[in-house]
């Protein structure tokens, strides 16, 4: 079984997948994109890898043969086929805005990465691909690695019984996009 450990980045996919590995098989898809050549260009300006999802599809054919669970965490985890449940792992855009400095990234990537959460850009891809019921959005904003940690075992644990706590929609953060953020202010080309 496939299970993709998807959200924005800073959310928290990468430090609850590194937690998780003592118990279930992680696969770190941005490596499998790597490590299988399914990246098609590199866009400098923004330091972001272009992947190729059906070749990614296509190397983690091996995996499926295994009816082992194993979780899939990226950005674009939720994307790829034969994915059977979703976490999703959102922040409030202030804290994620903190996470986010704390990455050293430059202005316009913290900007793109905040308006794609405030948007719930994740969120609309994993419903328009996914059943409602497989999908599972946990609010990591006030909460210690290892209490989402937790609450991952918990649903996976449950077998992913559907549980309102983690119901997917709850979190609305649209408000957030009028909010002058220290990212809103004016780059270094001088512009808002």
């Amino acid at each position: 079984m496939f299970v993709a450990l998807t959200g924005t980045p800073g959310t928290g996919k990468t430090s609850a997948a590194t937690h998780l590995k003592k118990q279930y098989h992680i696969l770190d898809i941005n490596q499998i994109a790597q490590e299988n050549n399914c990246i098609t260009q590199y866009d400098s300006q923004r330091e972001t890898a272009m992947v190729d999802i059906n070749k990614i599809n296509n190397a983690l054919k091996p995996y499926q043969q295994n009816k082992e669970l194993f979780i899939l965490e990226s950005h674009y985890a939720h994307l790829l086929h034969n994915i059977s449940k979703v976490i999703l792992l959102r922040c409030h855009p202030k804290t994620l805005y903190q996470r986010l400095q704390n990455k050293d990234w430059h202005t316009q990537k913290i900007r793109e990465n905040l308006e794609a959460e405030t948007l719930d850009i994740i969120l609309c891809e994993t419903t328009e691909r996914h059943p409602k019921k497989n999908i599972f959005e946990l609010d990591t904003t006030n909460l210690t690695i290892t209490t989402v940690v937790k609450q991952i075992q918990q649903i996976i644990q449950s077998n992913f019984k559907p549980n309102d706590l983690y119901r997917p929609g709850k979190l609305d953060w649209s408000e957030e996009i009028l909010t002058n953020y220290p990212y809103m202010q004016e780059n270094s080309h001088g512009t808002k």
